[in-house]
């Protein structure tokens, strides 16, 4: 068995998933989520592959990895969305994930995420505090409503910048659906791949000159899902207390998006190409 990883499948469509271990104790597990898993059901189609399902079978077939460790109970304390790639806390037991609520639920700045968006924020900066609800047409879509939204506050901080491309820090201090991706719509920087939102796919020919693609092939964007990974999270330890700091790698793409940018979009050149965004009304 590898200790480093959790290994689970899915025999209705066939796939499968080794899913690495960033830290483990008696009480907590936290992994690393990949893109294109649901975290937990789906709520317009549960039958739907996701992880908490996955590892829930795990426990009651008694595969090997939950059998060493003895596990009999695994609950997740927040989410990801489907496409979000990094860390996933899950709680070995229900004290614990009650006390995890608690501190998800403080708006702490525990989580901190990194966001390649479109275009560039007129300040280093700064914060948005803006109502979410679900728009009351579009399935599946959230929006900035500050009539029936639910607080949400997001901080956002540039990491590094490109023609026509920013990589961002957000520190979500609360813990809505979409928030991070409905935030950056709200401010016209939408998020690289994410479609839903208007981001545009990130495209090595709008960056490289003279690209040329072979005949017969079609351009794939440098990054296939939306450009958000839960990269760092810190709180105090549910039962000792003790500062607790967890990090994951980001995914390959990502790595290799940024590099290209470095290469052929550096800031202070040339504009980048960028396919148009039209802001929401």
């Amino acid at each position: 068995m590898n200790d480093n990883v959790i290994k689970l499948s899915s025999r209705p469509t066939r796939e499968f998933w080794e899913i690495p271990i960033l830290y483990e104790d008696a009480h907590l597990l936290a992994l690393s989520k990949p893109a294109r898993l649901l975290t937990s059901p789906d709520r317009y189609d549960p039958t739907r592959p996701n992880l908490m399902r996955l590892l829930h079978e795990g426990i009651r077939d008694n595969k090997p990895w939950a059998r060493e460790r003895g596990l009999t109970y695994l609950m997740n304390a927040h989410r990801l969305d489907f496409e979000t790639t990094g860390i996933l806390l899950l709680a070995k037991s229900k004290p614990v994930l009650t006390a995890l609520a608690t501190l998800f639920g403080s708006e702490k700045p525990l989580k901190v995420y990194v966001a390649l968006v479109q275009g560039t924020p007129p300040e280093p900066a700064w914060q948005v505090d803006a109502p979410i609800a679900m728009h009351p047409v579009k399935t599946g879509y959230w929006r900035v409503d500050r009539q029936n939204g639910k607080r949400a506050l997001t901080r956002f901080q540039v990491r590094e910048t490109f023609r026509g491309y920013t990589l961002l820090e957000c520190r979500p201090l609360t813990g809505r659906t979409h928030q991070i991706r409905v935030h950056l719509r709200y401010c016209h920087l939408p998020i690289c791949g994410d479609a839903l939102y208007g981001g545009q796919p990130l495209l090595l020919s709008s960056l490289k000159p003279n690209y040329r693609l072979k005949r017969g092939q079609v351009e794939r964007p440098l990054i296939q899902t939306v450009a958000l990974h839960a990269e760092k999270l810190s709180l105090p330890h549910p039962v000792s207390g003790q500062m607790l700091e967890i990090a994951a790698e980001w995914p390959k793409d990502l790595r290799v998006a940024v590099k290209y940018l470095r290469q052929f979009a550096p800031a202070g050149g040339p504009p980048a190409s960028t396919a148009s965004f039209v802001p929401e009304a």
